[in-house]
């Protein structure tokens, strides 16, 4: 195989990877009716004068399948972890008992399942959307390839490759979603 066309290649599964694990991260946020610890992973607390990831200045881990615990490793940024959880408005109503927070996950309702299921969606969309543009990129970069001498037949073989990729990669992300929708609405 000509070396545009495997560095073609690569690029194109860079693409792809970026997006799959960006829909995961993405998903990992969202609650399920668990406790999870990637609930709070968007929270950042001022700690010494700059912001830092609340999972740089405590333990956050699960006590349950309903309860998180935060152990904060200076005393001191408990209640401004506590302030900044509350002002995330995830729905959580933390508890400080002075040395740690607790914070009671809730189980979701039926609304709060469908609204999570079309932000579940709406994720799935986006994803979609980074594998359509990096099909697109492919395309466009067997088509420079050709006008620099590459045989048509070798173009048409490597889209055809390409599409089957970007097939592939779509059913992963059906698979992800499903599975992520299920989660959801199990109660």
């Amino acid at each position: 195989m000509n070396e545009d066309v495997q560095m073609q290649f690569e690029i194109l599964n860079e693409s792809i990877d970026r997006a799959i694990n960006h829909l995961q991260k993405e998903l990992l946020t969202l609650r399920a009716g668990k406790a999870n610890p990637h609930m709070l992973s968007g929270i950042m607390v001022e700690s010494y004068g700059q912001m830092s990831p609340l999972n740089q200045v405590a333990n956050v881990g699960t006590l349950d399948a309903q309860t998180i615990v935060i152990q904060p490793w200076d005393k001191s940024l408990i209640t401004i972890i506590e302030k900044e959880i509350q002002k995330a408005n995830l729905g959580f109503n933390p508890q400080n008992n002075g040395e740690r927070i607790m914070i009671n996950v809730p189980p979701l309702t039926e609304e709060r399942r469908r609204e999570l299921v079309k932000m579940v969606k709406n994720e799935e969309e986006n994803c979609k959307i980074a594998l359509r543009s990096a099909r697109r990129e492919a395309m466009d970069g067997f088509k420079q390839l050709k006008e620099d001498g590459l045989s048509e037949d070798e173009q048409k073989r490597a889209e055809i490759r390409v599409q089957e990729k970007i097939d592939d990669s779509v059913k992963k992300t059906e698979k992800i979603i499903a599975e992520k929708e299920k989660e959801i609405m199990t109660v």
